[in-house]
């Protein structure tokens, strides 16, 4: 049969991508297509092409209908399976269904399913308890070849960070250290910056004229980054007349807007927002709205019967009103993913529509068109910079900081991302090129591990954890720990003493004889390998070249020191420091 559409370039490239891996692996994957970018086209044209059974899931009844609807446009005919829809039916070669209706009846679903298709993927977790997890570890007990496909426009979660290991330009996400991913590997994707420039999504004109905005910046964070409902409404209680402000200059902007598009922080928060608004053209639409009524105030949203529609953490995904063009953001959010779901809501293309204003009022600082790194930001001022590799000289993607002249200063990175051909060959896995920017060295066999590493990755033995080392060096009156918060190097002849400057003024001293080869073999191992950020480890000859470029040096986070009989001998450095004692001129 025919297909009534005919998939755009990188649809059809997203459908062969996944039939040629699936041929050839049974490992989980996904699909990155930006909001907008018609990823129920690919799922339909998927579906059409099996032979066997299909699991369609995702996580709203409006995916659930608009997936279901696109296949049955192809004159076939699909189950659907959600009690928000008030359907239960899977005798169909392909179910499309909620996760919630399938993970409540696991018993019905005895039959071999071939391939799991999940949309919005990026909602699936690690957890082997989630509703996702069940659902699939239930379909595998009928079929151990069962395959799963994820679909999403952002593969990225908060305390996660890449919801993918593998990706099929030849890197790595994240480290060996993470917990384990939902997905294997990232098998096509396609930038946002893509999509707009070739004309199949409408620009964001990401507009910086705010007359007041919110400072969420002195509230307590949980660790997916986001903030309590009960401190951020009693910040905005505090600011009644910035969100006055706020929404007189939304109103006055969107004079010449087709629908608007409002994203409120809290409850309480919308329903202020809502009472500045001009009541005949505005809805609200929170958690607790009636679904009918939200149905129907939606409709006539769409319609345009109403011009701004309010609403708290409901319109982020599985909502489509393609004349949205203006997204006022109120809300703060660490998500990179989250920010992108709200962005997207206006940036499908519209008859006569030219762009879509996107005004940010909470002072979140996602770029719409980097957010690659997919880690939360090490601190505000972090930017994705590019790292090339010394030792393969792939080049990686870090959370950095550059100077004026855009030289890389500082980055966060830890391992390189590169992928390299095992040397064997014949077909075998890609490898992850194993240099290491920062790294914990094994005391044993010397080996460089990930910083968090409790064990060596190579010898196999127990590595001891740096907060044991300072917890021990503390209870000891003979031993001097200090929080190094900078060093100063000497030279005279040969030697090359070192000067590590505690926060409250304390001092410690080491030297090195560079005439000596086993000093300046330890001195390069601890200093050299590690010099410019790992980005250009040296074998240092001679003092004088260390003092020559000696601002690129590292300094250790610690520095622990035994008493001899009349000085302080210095015998750890801790680089790279992560565990519970605070580091030098940390609030």
């Amino acid at each position: 049969m025919n297909a009534p559409f005919k998939l755009r370039p990188y649809q059809q490239e997203a459908v062969d991508a996944t039939l040629s891996h699936f041929r050839k692996s049974d490992d989980s994957a996904v699909i990155v297509l930006p909001t907008g970018a018609g990823k129920s086209l690919v799922i339909a044209e998927l579906a059409r092409l099996a032979r066997r059974r299909i699991l369609v899931l995702t996580h709203v009844k409006e995916l659930v209908e608009q997936n279901h609807a696109k296949y049955q446009s192809y004159g076939l005919t699909g189950g659907i399976f959600s009690a928000g829809l008030k359907r239960k039916d899977h005798r169909h070669q392909v179910t499309f269904a909620s996760v919630q209706s399938v993970s409540a009846n696991l018993d019905q679903f005895r039959d071999e399913y071939s391939l799991v298709i999940i949309d919005e993927c990026h909602r699936v977790s690690g957890d082997e308890t989630s509703q996702y997890q069940r659902i699939i570890e239930r379909l595998r007990q009928q079929n151990d070849t069962l395959k799963v496909l994820g679909l999403t426009a952002t593969p990225y979660r908060l305390a996660m960070g890449w919801i993918y290991r593998y990706h099929y330009r030849g890197f790595v996400r994240g480290s060996d250290e993470e917990q384990d991913k939902p997905f294997q590997h990232c098998i096509y994707e396609l930038p946002l910056s893509y999509m707009i420039s070739r004309g199949y999504l409408t620009k964001p004109e990401m507009v910086n004229v705010a007359v007041a905005h919110y400072d969420f910046s002195a509230l307590a964070q949980d660790r997916f980054g986001e903030y309590a409902e009960k401190d951020v409404n009693q910040l905005l209680n505090k600011h009644k007349r910035v969100t006055r402000a706020i929404i007189e200059q939304v109103m006055e902007l969107a004079i010449e807007r087709r629908g608007v598009m409002i994203f409120a922080a809290t409850v309480d928060h919308a329903r202020e927002i809502t009472g500045y608004l001009p009541e005949h053209q505005t809805a609200l639409v929170t958690g607790a709205t009636d679904l009918r009524d939200r149905d129907l105030l939606i409709q006539r949203f769409k319609q345009r019967q109403l011009k701004y529609l309010v609403n708290v953490s409901v319109l982020t995904t599985g909502f489509d009103a393609p004349h949205v063009d203006f997204i006022a953001i109120l809300r703060p959010t660490q998500s990179v993913s989250l920010y992108l779901q709200i962005v997207g809501r206006g940036l499908r293309l519209d008859e006569g529509k030219q762009d879509c204003l996107v005004m940010d009022y909470a002072g979140n600082s996602v770029n719409l068109h980097h957010p690659e790194v997919g880690e939360p930001k090490p601190n505000p001022d972090s930017e994705p910079v590019q790292v090339f590799c010394p030792g393969c000289g792939f080049a990686n993607i870090f959370w950095g900081k550059t100077d004026g002249d855009g030289h890389v200063v500082e980055h966060y990175g830890r391992r390189c991302q590169g992928l390299l051909a095992p040397a064997d060959g014949d077909g075998a896995r890609l490898q992850q090129c194993d240099y290491r920017f920062r790294f914990k060295a094994c005391p044993h066999c010397g080996g460089e591990n990930d910083i968090a590493a409790r064990h060596c990755h190579q010898c196999q033995k127990a590595i001891i954890d740096p907060d044991d080392q300072l917890r021990d060096a503390l209870k000891l009156k003979d031993a001097m720990v200090i929080r190094c918060a900078g060093i100063t190097l000497g030279a005279g002849g040969s030697k090359l003493k070192i000067t590590y400057h505690g926060e409250d003024g304390e001092e410690l001293s080491e030297s090195f004889d560079f005439s000596k080869s086993p000093q300046r073999h330890i001195f390069n191992k601890l200093y050299g390998r590690r010099f410019a950020n790992g980005q250009a480890p040296k074998a240092f000859g001679r003092a004088e070249e260390v003092l020559e470029i000696q601002a690129l040096l590292p300094a250790p986070d610690f520095v622990i020191a035994r008493k001899q009989k009349h000085y302080w001998q210095v015998q750890e450095r801790i680089f790279d420091y992560q565990g519970c004692y605070r580091k030098a001129n940390e609030a």
